[in-house]
């Protein structure tokens, strides 16, 4: 009898929703333009953007709001943004269309995957991780994609004055990537007020709506040691 593979555990479900009319012409019309299939094989940057500017992988990038704003206003970096959702990929092809950008990319597969496959080693100048979900049931922590396996593999990718900057309005979540980062042989937390929002990153509906309820954000920048 053949061994059954173990199955991975998934940071997030694959709950698709429905598609809008727009999200769906969106997907159609533009991802041969702005998307690359995932594949087996390292990505060549040069290639895939038109300018040789500096590289931010975007793990789950939503709806795509907060994405296209910084690849908009910040033309000197190349954004490669990853998310599994239909919905928010046919949202954000649509505005990458709009904008005419030629600084956004969007692969959509399963991030870890796309790192793993695709990746080159020491070829990321930022990571951005807004808002993962905090799977706040203790018997789905497990699920959470921030632990010490991810960020020894972030580790590899980064260029040595890379950073990954971490958004989370889940004080406890914020605090276990706080002792990740503390007991993490590779990195040190770079910025010291944590709960003071970078201009760099726009403010997102889902942080606006916690912001309301009261919840305090908590922006964590940590590179290299």
């Amino acid at each position: 009898m053949t061994e059954l593979k173990k199955r991975p555990v998934r940071s997030y479900i694959l709950r698709q929703g429905r598609l809008t009319k727009y999200q769906e012409n969106g997907i159609k019309r533009f991802s041969s333009k702005y998307t690359i299939p995932f594949q087996k094989s390292l990505i060549n940057f040069d290639q895939v953007f038109s300018k040789k500017n500096k590289i931010i992988l975007e793990v789950g990038f939503g709806m795509g709001d907060t994405t296209f704003k910084m690849a908009q206003e910040m033309h000197d970096l190349n954004f490669l943004a990853i998310e599994v959702h239909s919905p928010g990929v046919g949202s954000l092809l649509n505005k990458i269309n709009l904008g005419q950008l030629e600084n956004l990319k969007i692969i959509q597969h399963d991030a870890l995957e796309v790192i793993n496959e695709m990746i080159p080693d020491r070829s990321l100048d930022g990571i951005h991780i807004f808002f993962p979900d905090p799977w706040p049931k203790k018997k789905h922590h497990k699920r959470r994609l921030l632990k010490s396996s991810f960020l020894e593999l972030m580790e590899s990718k980064l260029a040595l004055a890379g950073y990954i900057h971490i958004a989370t309005d889940w004080e406890a979540y914020a605090l276990q990537i706080i002792d990740l980062v503390k007991e993490s042989k590779f990195y040190k937390i770079s910025k010291r007020n944590l709960n003071e929002k970078p201009q760099s990153r726009p403010l997102t509906k889902y942080e606006s709506r916690g912001l309301r309820l009261g919840h305090q954000v908590w922006d964590i920048i940590i590179t290299l040691r």
